[in-house]
Parts: structure tokens; C-alpha cells; sequence
């Protein structure tokens, strides 16, 4: 077996075939909106049982209620109802109402060939071109249109993408040394770092460099972020970190006497790396900010006993999430707000994961959260879905915030309505951008929320024709990858169903998008 996935524990399947803590991600559309049916009448059924609902049966579906959170740091008073300090916004947004928020498909991009399940982790937007990982290969789309502009073709498959794209149109990836050949049941390693142009698709450099063992196997990467000029990639055995221009070697994969080592790092403003001592089965976890040309800490904040790994949600300010006390709720449980001149706490926010829809996956690296954005000096986050006020059986949710600097629940929420769910994506300015997931009878929205007055105002509303919605919904939640920039919605999987499984539906893509109409 490949000792690359061997050492997640998991049989050989590849780390991005995975949703989260035990929800193996097959491909199969059907399947995975099964297991989410499952394990969300599971929790239903635990809650019952131990008692009550966080929200209340009431009328008013539950809203009169406040958001719920506990400080262990300088924040004051665990658990009860937050004050309602004054945010201190981060500037006006970007992103502006059209006349008619009305949209329509701007273009659909279909399955490619491949010889079973793939992951095609990372997609990116600029000004002209969504671009998007597919097998072998990245390729750029018109942003309206959804021509290609360019492709590029790689030796293996894309295995990880950053997230962050540099002021001139860079980011980095992790690909295979080679293609995977029709009948091999093992997966070529993953130990091939480059940095792409996405304005022109030129794969700039492309290293690997040797592991931790005596001897010349390379090292594997499952992970890779950007910060600066610097490109950072890590996984279990080890990390090493690159010139984003040059691609020379700053440092490389290395363990210490008590087996520690950086496990991955979390890029943007800052980079800031989870390193992990001790063995597999007695871990300890530190967070250290990183001057990102040398690798030298900058500071070392301890993560609690019992944490085995974490997740950065933000580099600047930096806040962490983990699940402390192996909960088992979609790997989170908590929220660090950590100083990071000095490592000192500066709050604790307990997140249980039964409460709030934010989801940190067990398998999708060190930047691996979904649904949860910083601003303003806040946690803005959605709280798990509760019978609404409208028609039988209708579900909603809101989005809430943490203050970062004190660890209480902000006064206010915003409301998805009845029948959507509102999942943040990230900030614009002061304001979040939230992604609303559709009722059974309408298309889904983006909407901007005030960071500060948590008022709405919809950027774009999609279609509710039956056929449209049901290709904008074919995408789990938790398994795609989300974006809106300059007034358009692009929604894509990060994994590809085995062949022939989705042959009975038509509305199954790999990405889709939405714009305005004309």
C-alpha cells in the first residue's frame, strides 16, 4: 500500500476522498446526501435524549434565543448571553446590488474522463477566468462565458491547491510525479510542488525535494498554502517551504529528537504552522507564527492536552479551531484567539458542532475549515439548521459572531429565511458574503451581511426552475468549493464520482455558474 495514505489509517483512499470525521466521501451523489440525512437524524436523536433542543420549539422558531459561547481567556463570563461591543469594520465592500439580482446559468462544465473516483482539489477566480483543477490537468475558463482560455497539462494529479492567489495572479499546488495508469490500484505520490500563473497557465517552477529517511525517496506533501514570497507545503512526515519566485529550497522536512515536526500550515496574511510532537497515539500540538523566509517561530502557543491536530481558520488575526476532547462533531469543538506576537491566549470560544454549521474536516489539511470567516475582530460562524416559522417542515438557520478580543456572542444575527441556510464564505470589507442555500421551490441566493448591523442585501438570486436547481444542489456542501467575485456565483467538486454512478442523473457537473442576466 502507498505509505502516503497508508498513514491516514484509511486503506489506501485518498485524504480528499474524505467529508470529515468518519464520512468517507465515495463520489456517489446519492450516497453522500444519505449519510448527511443519517448523521444529522442522529444528532436530532441525541439531542432528544439528552434533554432539550438549544433552540426553542417556540413560534418565533428558536431566533429569540442568543447565540452561545464560553471564554476561558480575558473574554470574562463563560457561557450566557454576550454584550454587543462596537466592531470596528474592516472598510466597505467590493461587491455591490445590481439593478436585477436575478441571475441565470452562466455556463456548466461537465464531468471529465477519468478511471474512478479523483480528487480535483482548487479553484480559482480573477478578473477573466475561473479556473479549475480537473484530471491532469488546470484549466482557465472564460469568467462569463466559460470558454477555455488555456490549459495545462500536468504529469499526475493535482493532490492539493492554496487557497491564496497573490496580487499578480500566482498561487501554488501539490501534484503527482506521474499518471496513474488504467488497472493500478495504488495512487502515484503526491511529492511534486509548483507554483502556476493564472493568467496565463504556466507552471512557473515545479520541486520536490528528499524526505526525512537516509536515502532519495521524496517527500509527500498532502497540503500547500502561501504567505508573501513564500510557499509552504506539509504533511505527517514532514514540511518544506520554497521561494514563491525562484522555487529555491528554504527549508525542508525535518524531525527533531521528540519526533516533532510541522504537520502543515496556514497561509494569507501570516504564515503560521501546527507542529505536533510526540507519538501517533500521544500527540502534543503547539501554533507557531512563522517568520515565513526562515521558519523561525515567532512565537509558541500550546494547543490543550488531548488535541490532535488543528486547524488555522485565520492567520492574521490568528485564530485556530480544534476538536478538543475528541468530540467528534465534524472535527471542531472550540476556537482559539491566540496572540500572535506573544502566544498568549487571548479567548476561548466553545463551538459545539451539534449548535453550529461551521466544518472543519479531519482530512483537508491545516486550512481545511468551511463555513466560518474572521472580520472585524470577529468569529462570524452559522448555527446548525432548526424548524422555521413558515410552512410544515421547513428548515433555516442564522449567522452569528464571536467578539475575538473577549470571546461573547456579538448581539445579533442574521437570518437565512425559511426554507434556506445561510453558509459564510468569506469577508468583503467589513461585510460577509454568505452563500444561501435553496428551499425546495426557489433558487439558491448570495447575499452581503453589515458585519456590525448584520443587515442583508441580496447580490444575486439563481433561477427556481426544477432543472436548474437541481444541478445547483447536486453538490454537497461540505465536498465542494464555493466563490463569488464581481457579481458571480462558481460553484465546483473537489472530488469526482468513480465513472458510470452518475450516469442516471443529468444535472451532475463538475462546476457551475451563475451570472447576471443580458
Amino acid at each position: 500500500m502507498d505509505a502516503t495514505r497508508d498513514a491516514y489509517g484509511i486503506g489506501g483512499v485518498k485524504p480528499s476522498d474524505y467529508l470529515g470525521r468518519g464520512q468517507v466521501k465515495d463520489g456517489q451523489q446519492q450516497n453522500r446526501t444519505q449519510l448527511q440525512i443519517v448523521i444529522a437524524a442522529c444528532v436530532a436523536i441525541a439531542l432528544i435524549i439528552g434533554g432539550g433542543f438549544w433552540y426553542s420549539s417556540s413560534e418565533d422558531g428558536g431566533k429569540s434565543d442568543q447565540a452561545q459561547g464560553s471564554s476561558d481567556g480575558n473574554g470574562g463570563d463563560k457561557g450566557g448571553k454576550g454584550d454587543s461591543p462596537k466592531a470596528a469594520p474592516d472598510g466597505p465592500g467590493k461587491e455591490k446590488a445590481p439593478a436585477d439580482t436575478a441571475s441565470q446559468v452562466a455556463f456548466q462544465l461537465p464531468l471529465p474522463a477519468r478511471l474512478d473516483v479523483t480528487g480535483v482539489p482548487g479553484s480559482w477566480v480573477t478578473d477573466k477566468a475561473f479556473v479549475k483543477t480537473s484530471v491532469n490537468s488546470i484549466v482557465a475558463h472564460d469568467v462569463a462565458k466559460g470558454s477555455v482560455l488555456w490549459t495545462l497539462p500536468l504529469p499526475g494529479q493535482v493532490c492539493a491547491a492554496s487557497r491564496h492567489v497573490t496580487d499578480d495572479n500566482k498561487t501554488a499546488i501539490v501534484f503527482e510525479a506521474k499518471k496513474r495508469a488504467k488497472g493500478d490500484k495504488g495512487y502515484p505520490p503526491c511529492t511534486e510542488v509548483g507554483v502556476i500563473e493564472l493568467t496565463t497557465g504556466k507552471l512557473l517552477w515545479s520541486k520536490s525535494v528528499t524526505g526525512d529517511s537516509s536515502g532519495d525517496e521524496k517527500a509527500r506533501f498532502d497540503q500547500v498554502t502561501l504567505s508573501g514570497n513564500t510557499v509552504a507545503a506539509g504533511y505527517l512526515s514532514g514540511s518544506a517551504a520554497f521561494d514563491l519566485t525562484s522555487g529555491a529550497v528554504r527549508w525542508k522536512p525535518t524531525v527533531d529528537a521528540n519526533e516533532c515536526r510541522d504537520i502543515g500550515y496556514g497561509g494569507g496574511e501570516a504564515l503560521v504552522a501546527v507542529r505536533r510532537c510526540g507519538s501517533y497515539d500521544n500527540p502534543s500540538v503547539t501554533i507557531q507564527p512563522l517568520d515565513p523566509e526562515k521558519g523561525t517561530p515567532l512565537s509558541t502557543f500550546k494547543m490543550p492536552e488531548g488535541v490532535e491536530d488543528a486547524r488555522i481558520v485565520s492567520s492574521n488575526p490568528l485564530v485556530v479551531a480544534a476538536d478538543v476532547g475528541d468530540s467528534g462533531m465534524f472535527g471542531i469543538s472550540d476556537f482559539f484567539s491566540i496572540d500572535a506576537k506573544t502566544g498568549k491566549l487571548l479567548t476561548k470560544i466553545a463551538i459545539p458542532g451539534d449548535k453550529y454549521l461551521a466544518r472543519c474536516s479531519a482530512s483537508d489539511g491545516v486550512e481545511g475549515c468551511q463555513f466560518v470567516v474572521v472580520g472585524n475582530n470577529r468569529l462570524y460562524l452559522p448555527t446548525e439548521e432548526h424548524e422555521g416559522t413558515g410552512e410544515s417542515y421547513s428548515r433555516t438557520n442564522e449567522i452569528v459572531a464571536f467578539d475575538l478580543a473577549t470571546g461573547k456572542a456579538v448581539s445579533g444575527r442574521a437570518d437565512a429565511g425559511n426554507g434556506y441556510h445561510s453558509l459564510p464564505l468569506r469577508m468583503d470589507g467589513g461585510n460577509v458574503i454568505a452563500y444561501k442555500w435553496p428551499p425546495y421551490d426557489k433558487g439558491g441566493q448570495v447575499v452581503s451581511i453589515n458585519g456590525t448591523t448584520f443587515e442583508e442585501t441580496v447580490l444575486l438570486e439563481n433561477p427556481s426552475d426544477k432543472t436548474v436547481r437541481d444541478a445547483e444542489t447536486s453538490f454537497v456542501e461540505t465536498g465542494s468549493e464555493y466563490h463569488f467575485a464581481g457579481g458571480r456565483l462558481f460553484i465546483a467538486d473537489d472530488t469526482l464520482s468513480e465513472p458510470g454512478s452518475d450516469s442516471a442523473s443529468s444535472t451532475k457537473y463538475m462546476a457551475i455558474s451563475f451570472g447576471p442576466k443580458g
